[in-house]
């Protein structure tokens, strides 16, 4: 697939997002914009394209990948049912730039909690990440769209110019707090890990 990129206006359209929508469906990656950094999004629950993103990041799957969804509903589906206090602490903060650690349902891809018997979870509140989880109909990896160990992407035009023929579409947009990456907590006790 080709990349396409938006003219970098600060909110997608229904079209762009129907079409962002497809191309995950059909195992592609998409580059968005999200709460602080650019993001990389696929389908959580397809090994092939989530290996594709890790591959193009370079990125160690033992590390885990952070999901995001629209709403809690999308999210609940991969948090252990023992997990009401942790779930809870987790909830309270969203939607927003807040990322929790929460013990992982039974059946959670290895693929998404890497080495760890923990999910690293977000309700977005960045309005485009949560339309396109809406436009998906299920929650999304949204990874930092960088290769490890380099800067964030801040821009379409960086997306484009760094990632490629890496990326099957570049949905644009603006992140809600440039250069701020989300905060991640430990559900368990809510001590700040980032």
């Amino acid at each position: 697939m080709n990349a396409h990129t938006s003219n970098g206006s600060a909110r997608a359209s229904a079209h762009r997002l129907r079409r962002a929508a497809r191309v995950l469906a059909a195992g592609g990656l998409v580059a968005h914009a999200t709460e602080g950094v650019w993001g990389l999004a696929c389908d959580p629950l397809d090994p092939q394209a989530v290996l594709r993103l890790l591959a193009l990041k370079r990125r160690d799957v033992a590390r885990g990948l952070i999901v995001i969804g629209a709403d809690t509903e999308q999210l609940a589906p991969f948090v252990a049912r023992d997990a009401a206090s942790a779930w809870d602490r987790a909830t309270q903060s969203w939607p927003g730039p807040a990322t929790w650690l929460l013990p992982a349902a039974p059946g959670t891809p290895w693929w998404l909690t890497g080495s760890h018997d923990s999910i690293a979870l977000r309700q977005t509140a960045h309005a485009d990440s949560a339309a396109l989880c809406r436009a998906f109909s299920g929650a999304l990896v949204s990874t930092s769209a960088n290769r490890s160990a380099h800067p964030p992407v801040r821009s379409t035009w960086q997306a484009r110019a760094r990632l490629g023929r890496g990326v099957d579409f570049i949905l644009g947009g603006v992140p809600d707090t440039p250069g701020q990456p989300s905060t991640i907590r430990d559900a368990a006790d809510g001590r700040v890990l980032r």
